[in-house]
């Protein structure tokens, strides 16, 4: 008989190395906005951020954080008889309160960017997509709101692929695409997809900052 099921080893290596590259990504994050240094945009680039939709989230979370360390401190102290307890809670506490400011900080030093030759797709350090004017045939506004709360979703509406690259299960711009196109996400190669949705704060800036490229017959809707 013939084990048709992966090895245990070739399913959790990727997974391990997915992670380590995605904490590390996120103490870099963290480094670098703690510089306040300026973005690394070449000129023309217009940044386009996508933080406001869940920065009340963030923010909460963020506090709650803060206020768990003291609190799980005084308990542990006082409850566990074992001392290094009390340092192994301390260090968790402090190492998921760095973790939640640099998710924050990720999203904030990776915008969208329009550009004089494209549109430059991101999401935190993990997602960065190119899309060419030249392969864009529309861009419109248009809020939605996704059933599912993952960040990536493809979605077969007739014979067209869409991606959805969402912030807070949201979208509010959408890049329509002369000819099927595929990208590299972290969960691997997509297959060609016939249009990309993607939220940004401010899509009616985004779309205006795009004109005089091959995308000006746009229509915002």
């Amino acid at each position: 008989m013939i084990d048709t099921n992966p090895p245990a080893r070739a399913t959790i290596g990727p997974l391990l190395r997915r992670a380590a590259a995605a904490e590390g990504a996120m103490w870099r994050s963290l480094y670098v906005w703690a510089r306040r240094r300026p973005l690394p945009l070449t000129p023309g680039d217009d940044p386009f951020g996508y933080l406001d939709v869940v920065k009340p989230i963030l923010g909460i979370f963020i506090a709650l954080s803060a206020i768990e360390i003291p609190i799980f401190d005084l308990i542990v102290s006082n409850v566990v008889p074992w001392r290094p307890a009390r340092w192994i809670v301390l260090v968790l506490g402090v190492w998921g309160l760095l973790w939640m400011l640099g998710l924050l900080a990720s999203m904030k030093i990776h915008p969208h960017v329009v550009g004089d030759t494209g549109l430059r797709v991101r999401l935190s350090s993990g997602i960065d997509l190119w899309i060419p004017w030249t392969d864009v045939e529309a861009l419109h506004k248009r809020y939605r709101s996704l059933p599912s709360s993952k960040s990536v979703q493809i979605e077969l509406e007739g014979d067209r692929r869409v991606l959805h690259i969402s912030v807070g299960s949201q979208t509010s711009v959408d890049v329509r695409l002369r000819r099927p196109m595929t990208f590299d996400l972290p969960g691997g190669r997509t297959e060609p997809v016939d249009e990309v949705r993607l939220y940004a704060d401010d899509p009616a800036g985004l779309l205006r900052s795009a004109r005089g490229t091959p995308a000006t017959g746009a229509v915002s809707r």
